[in-house]
């Protein structure tokens, strides 16, 4: 079913009694890309996935957005749908909002899983990485921004082998609106450092991250793994940035044993 709370696009699968799942996407995709998890989960867990303000379905508004302002709508959403402490799970800048929100209010939620993101805001060389995106889509728009995206984001195996799902990407970021797209890399560029609240963690945590991947790569997040208290960690092989789309078995499988051995109902 899909609503709209507070101009966010929201997306709820299965039974509201069963325990809560909220996912939220990365960058510049759409809560489409929780697709197989939502399948493999909604059968025994409430699946809740919304489009990030500026993205999808979501409104558009100003384009002025923060990290702040992307907690405060998972807030809104957790709040309006009335969830009991659901588990969030966070793809990369979906990881970004995932980690501010528990350093929030970590009281809300019941349990972590971050896949291929990381708890450092970016440095000078990223800010002006994110610059250079923004004129980038100014002079040439989304159709020459979204192959360099993607071409980031997925593994070559993938790119080589799985052609149809590394062009429907494409074509999704293609899609997304310039305006919408260019708040979202502001809000990624000038987001807080959230690695100092690591060590506050205290509910139950997965790290996900592709055995390819270039972005957040298994060094980077098994350094994150580490300064979270019990947190556990694995590796989706054959896959990139976007493990949950490139491997979904694997990443289900991995969702699954979690869910069933270290978060209660």
């Amino acid at each position: 079913m899909q609503r709209f709370i507070k101009g966010i696009s929201v997306y709820d699968y299965g039974d509201p009694r069963d325990l809560p799942i909220v996912f939220i996407h990365g960058f510049a995709f759409s809560a489409a890309m929780w697709e197989h998890q939502v399948a493999a989960l909604s059968k025994r867990y409430y699946c809740v996935t919304y489009d990030v303000r500026g993205l999808g379905r979501s409104e558009i508004g100003d384009g002025q957005y923060t990290m702040e302002m992307f907690a405060d709508d998972l807030f809104f959403v957790i709040e309006s749908l009335e969830l009991d402490r659901p588990v969030v799970v966070g793809l990369s800048m979906g990881g970004y909002i995932a980690l501010r929100a528990v350093e929030r209010k970590q009281e809300l939620f019941r349990a972590l899983v971050l896949c291929d993101t990381k708890s450092e805001a970016d440095d000078d060389a990223g800010k002006l990485a994110r610059a250079q995106a923004i004129k980038s889509i100014n002079r040439d728009g989304m159709k020459s921004y979204a192959p360099f995206l993607v071409s980031l984001c997925f593994s070559a195996d993938t790119a080589e082998k799985r052609a149809e799902l590394y062009r429907q990407a494409i074509d999704e970021v293609i899609g997304q609106n310039p305006i919408g797209v260019k708040g979202c890399l502001l809000a990624i560029a000038v987001r807080t450092d959230t690695t100092a609240g690591l060590s506050k963690i205290d509910v139950p945590t997965l790290i996900v991250v592709g055995e390819n991947d270039a972005l957040t790569p298994p060094s980077l997040m098994r350094s994150m793994k580490d300064k979270i208290n019990k947190a556990e960690f694995a590796v989706i092989s054959d896959t990139g940035h976007m493990a949950p789309l490139e491997n979904p078995l694997a990443v289900n499988q991995v969702l699954e044993s979690f869910l069933a051995n270290r978060v209660s109902a």
